[in-house]
């Protein structure tokens, strides 16, 4: 039986203040790892619950260019089916937020135009297993999603550590509510992703959750039984996880915690 695991939780008073908080943290996580190793292998998620996050660790980064030098990038999902330069894909969410401020080691994104899907699941799957990973700045899906693994696909024991999965029309309606497609009918019914074991086995976790639409989630992702219900409650199988959340996402889980 999976041991549940206590993340570190912060209640923040703004979006702003919760982004600048978790920027820290990433940043003192990454120059932790390159104290004891010459290469930092992060993964990020790419939505907009992450601009405040992404444009704190900018400031970060800049302020530390050097220990960005000795980073590897990778993203959690993609889109199948979109054009390589589509506005919605998370590569360009990616690049215009962070990537092309921040000179890093290596990147490696998510082919999702590429022919066979599968193929190229399994080409970045082999990617990211070829070390550790040792932090991640990850999001909680309204439907408590976790990257693209929604509660019919997630698997806590998946044996691979990328796939093809459809995403549940609660997930595509977030991408509607999110701003980033007109409507459900222009939302991609195919992703890749990381799968969950990817975040429990990681080195450190940062989640960074804002917004009224997430306190459901948030609290079934820090309250609710373990399992593939709340593929987000993966955060607490990982002992180095941390919540940055402002006072909307937090507002059912301090309710019902007392925090």
């Amino acid at each position: 039986m999976t041991k549940d695991q206590s993340p570190r939780i912060e209640i923040h008073e703004s979006r702003a203040a919760m982004g600048r908080s978790a920027a820290r943290r990433f940043q003192q996580l990454v120059t932790q790892c390159l104290a004891a190793r010459p290469l930092c292998r992060v993964v990020f998620a790419c939505a907009p619950s992450q601009d405040e996050f992404l444009a704190a660790l900018v400031l970060e980064a800049r302020a530390n260019p050097g220990t960005w030098r000795q980073v590897e990038v990778f993203h959690m999902d993609e889109y199948v089916g979109l054009p390589a330069d589509s506005p919605q894909n998370f590569r360009t969410y990616l690049r215009r937020n962070f990537l092309d401020a921040v000179p890093t080691a290596r990147v490696h994104l998510i082919r999702g135009e590429a022919p066979s899907p599968q193929a190229e699941a399994a080409r970045y799957g082999a990617l990211i297993g070829g070390g550790p990973i040792d932090v991640i700045a990850m999001g909680i899906g309204e439907n408590g999603h976790v990257a693209f693994n929604d509660p019919p696909v997630a698997d806590f024991s998946d044996p691979l550590i990328a796939k093809v999965v459809e995403l549940d029309e609660a997930c595509r309606r977030q991408q509607v509510n999110d701003g980033c497609f007109p409507d459900l009918g222009k939302v991609p019914r195919l992703a890749i992703t990381l799968t969950l074991p990817v975040f429990a086995n990681a080195g450190s976790l940062c989640a960074i959750v804002p917004g009224p639409r997430k306190a459901h989630a948030v609290r079934g992702a820090l309250l609710g039984p373990i399992g593939p219900a709340c593929p987000a409650t993966v955060l607490r199988t990982n002992p180095r996880s941390a919540v940055f959340l402002d006072r909307d996402a937090a507002a059912l889980f301090a309710r019902d915690s007392g925090a």
